[in-house]
């Protein structure tokens, strides 16, 4: 199975690096599947509001109102039920993307469970809202999904009479029922959107709207959809007649033709099998329990920027519990925290320069602490050697890191780049240990821990606490965000980095520094 999601996140790397040449980081549409589902989402609901105030939901009456909609008033009304059936489809397809990519990416188990449970059950909702869209329109494809669907439903034997029957011919077929698909085709969206909401809960920032700019590109797209090949209906439905020819939508009904196939009783054992497989994948194997951040109350002053930094709300703030004079105090909740030690980083008491006491942070990783992570950082610069020597500092879910290892390069491996607090940074250049700093980790815009890269490159920008002192030159810091596919680039950009490093006069602190505000040097960030 290791080897499986290893192939699958390579190649949805490979394929994001395309994008992201393309588009750019921010505006890659595979970093926003689950904003994009969310903006899919709303254009669904829009546009169905709009359709259902000229949609008569009379079972005689229904094709001929949406005959109306889309022939008659296409320039709104048949825009905005190809925008709806458009928006559908692409909801069906992030979601599939953002399942895949989640497991072949390792972001299901251990404390991210939760996300990934309250994911599964969105599946059935959104094919429920497709297939009962379908049927509202009572034409030969909403016959043939009624007739199989009943078909389908009657092999598990607990309705009192057969649900199929309804469908023998025009005169039994009551309008109540059709009625009954209407109020479902509501009411599923209105729990969908609260279980939505359940499903991002355990994420802090959560990620619910594209950036503008995607946003922007994908409406004109479905709009461009909607105008020149606009949604329409096929023949009316016609319970005398037995359809001959009918044009399914694979998204949503590709399951169908099997259920002409196979038992009704077979294809519910391998709609539940999946389902069960999908909810227990998580636990199948376990993730192996990392020790999670700890805080020390001596050194927390209850700020919350550890609070504000977590990417799963694993740390909360509580009043005071040990008669210290700070109103609040940090406290994590276990079973939340993915030890990706982000808390730590944000932390201000996480500075290496502390030595009057001994360097232990308001809230660190016990296994990953931070007096470790300094003693190894001077260790690895006393063994450095020539005019550009380099720490690279990387996260263990990004590249090889032991492939740059050289006379002039250390590496160190933290749990996330986001939990390296840039005081580290004015350290090691600052104190004269090495010449230069290089970062690298996740693509940006995809941390494995969501939020890494992200604050790290806040934070040296000075536009998020802890923020990197101006009196550090910036030119002597750079970054490539590799993941786990660009190794050789990475090389390529750390050979030339260390190449502009050996061009620089010696380090001199100053004490009136003039350095620039600017973040980290980043000519390559994103290749």
């Amino acid at each position: 199975m290791n080897g499986l999601r290893a192939a699958a996140k390579a190649s949805f790397e490979y394929v994001e690096n395309v994008f992201d040449r393309a588009f750019g980081p921010e505006l890659n549409p595979m970093h926003q599947l689950g904003a994009l589902g969310w903006f899919f989402y709303w254009i669904v609901i829009v546009s169905g509001v709009y359709l259902y105030i000229f949609f008569d939901t009379g079972i005689d009456q229904a094709y001929e109102s949406l005959e109306y909609i889309t022939n008659v008033q296409w320039y709104a009304g048949g825009v905005m039920r190809s925008l709806h059936r458009y928006a559908s489809d692409g909801l069906i397809i992030v979601m599939m993307l953002h399942l895949l990519r989640e497991y072949s990416m390792d972001r299901y188990r251990g404390a991210r469970w939760f996300s990934w449970f309250t994911g599964v059950p969105l599946l059935w909702f959104v094919y429920a809202c497709g297939i009962s869209g379908y049927w509202m329109v009572w034409d030969v494809l909403a016959q043939y999904i009624a007739i199989a669907t009943t078909e389908w439903l009657d092999t598990l034997g607990i309705f009192g009479e057969t649900i199929a029957r309804n469908f023998l011919n025009p005169e039994i077929l009551s309008g109540r029922f059709f009625t009954l698909m209407v109020f479902i085709h509501i009411a599923v969206p209105l729990f969908m959107l609260l279980v939505m909401w359940i499903h991002i809960q355990r994420q802090n920032h959560a990620r619910v709207n594209p950036p503008k700019g995607l946003a922007i590109g994908t409406l004109v797209m479905l709009l461009a959809l909607s105008l020149f090949k606009p949604a329409v209906s096929q023949a009316p439905a016609d319970l005398g007649t037995v359809p001959a020819i009918i044009n399914l939508d694979w998204f949503y009904l590709a399951a169908y033709p099997l259920l002409d196939k196979l038992p009704g009783l077979t294809m519910w054992a391998i709609a539940a099998g999946g389902t069960l497989l999908l909810l227990l994948l998580p636990w199948l194997p376990p993730r192996r329990r990392e020790a999670v951040a700890v805080v020390d109350l001596d050194n927390c002053n209850g700020c919350g920027r550890c609070v504000d930094d977590c990417p799963f709300t694993a740390v909360k703030l509580q009043p005071r519990t040990d008669g210290a004079t700070y109103s609040d105090e940090a406290v994590v909740t276990g079973d939340l925290c993915t030890s990706c030690g982000i808390c730590a980083g944000a932390c201000p008491t996480s500075t290496p320069f502390r030595r009057a006491s001994e360097l232990v942070p308001g809230i660190d990783l016990p296994n990953h602490g931070m007096r470790a992570l300094r003693d190894d950082a001077v260790a690895a610069a006393a063994g450095l050697s020539g005019d550009a020597r380099v720490i690279v500092f990387g996260c263990k879910n990004g590249p090889d890191l032991n492939r740059l290892k050289g006379p002039g390069v250390a590496v160190l491996e933290l749990q996330c780049i986001g939990m390296l607090p840039p005081s580290f940074i004015d350290f090691l250049i600052t104190g004269h240990h090495v010449d230069g700093i290089f970062l690298t980790g996740c693509t940006l815009g995809d941390c494995h821990n969501r939020l890494g890269n992200k604050w790290i490159e806040s934070r040296l920008a000075g536009e998020r606490d802890p923020y990197l002192r101006e009196r550090v030159p910036r030119d002597r810091i750079g970054n490539f965000w590799a993941g786990s596919v660009r190794n050789a680039r990475l090389a390529q950009e750390l050979a030339a980095f260390q190449a502009r490093l050996a061009k620089l006069p010696p380090y001199q602190r100053s004490p009136r520094s003039t350095a620039s505000k600017q973040p980290a040097e980043n000519s390559a960030t994103n290749g």
